[in-house]
């Protein structure tokens, strides 16, 4: 049990559950927003309202217990699914603009001449007395 636990910690898994299973929410979350608040609102301006059921029929048959069969390309489901993509990458981009802050800036540089560390507003070397 401890070695696990060592796991879990030394390589960051289970932050990476959380955070599977926190974007699985996230999606959740934008997908209703887009099926429930923004698509009725969009659907009003395109003919026929239910645009996700858009299909090009390929052919049509009758199966043996006499029910109709249609064989389809869904293209009203695929581009629902990519406007729903769309909208969860938008959101989860601002979600880690807001959430994750830019590494700060390095306070040392190397030099060019020694490669040495030196401060950043250096202007010689202490180890080659190289300008820099």
């Amino acid at each position: 049990m401890k070695e696990f636990k060592e796991f879990l910690l030394k390589q960051n898994a289970l932050a990476l559950a959380i955070g599977v299973i926190i974007g699985a929410a996230i999606g959740k979350v934008v997908s209703s927003l887009v099926a429930d608040l923004l698509m009725p609102v969009i659907s009003l301006g395109i003919p026929g309202g239910s645009w996700r059921d858009a299909q090009i029929v390929l052919s049509k048959s009758v199966d043996a217990a006499g029910k109709e069969v249609v064989n389809a390309i869904k293209i009203g489901s695929f581009i629902g699914t990519v406007v729903d993509f769309a909208i969860i990458a938008f959101v989860i981009y601002l979600l880690s603009k807001i959430f994750l802050k830019p590494a700060p800036a390095p306070e040392t540089k190397a030099c060019p001449a020694c490669l040495e560390t030196i401060p950043l507003a250096a202007t010689k070397c202490k180890a080659c007395c190289s300008a820099v």
